[in-house]
């Protein structure tokens, strides 16, 4: 394993779109850097056997889910040249319509960067300890099942 500092992925509440155009702009001075691959996460209504979704309650075993991400972290720097990655993810209720996870990858090339984005999009929805409770407009609510 490597020295990289185990970093903090959770954000309470929505992910902002200042916080995520400022992050894109710092890469800029990155001269090495020739392609980005970004995703971004947004709550959908959903309809639920007539029922909608109102928003998402994210909740997770951060100390847990933190250690695993920063070893597929690890992972994913072996496998792919890429310089950059950043993962947010929100804790909380997310209305519909707002971002709660924010992936940004960054190498030399495209390539490397799109497949570094996807698979850890993938390995997230996977491997980490972050569930969802969707929460309907009547404000009834049930655990949602990633796909």
């Amino acid at each position: 394993m490597s020295d990289r500092k185990i970093k903090n992925i959770f954000v309470n509440g929505k992910i902002e779109s200042g916080f995520i155009g400022e992050s894109i702009a710092k890469h800029s001075s990155k001269t090495t850097i020739g392609g980005h691959s970004i995703f971004m996460g947004q709550v959908r209504r959903d309809d639920q056997g007539g029922k909608f979704v109102s928003a998402i309650e994210f909740t997770a075993y951060e100390t847990l889910a933190l250690e695993k991400m920063n070893l597929i972290r690890e992972e994913i720097f072996d496998k792919y040249p890429i310089i950059c990655l950043h993962v947010y993810h929100s804790l909380g209720v997310i209305n519909t319509g707002d971002i709660c996870l924010f992936v940004f990858c960054s190498a030399a090339h495209r390539t490397p960067a799109i497949d570094a984005c996807t698979e850890i999009v993938e390995r997230l929805k996977t491997e980490l300890p972050i569930w969802g409770k969707e929460i309907f407009e009547d404000d009834s609510h049930q655990w949602k099942e990633n796909n």
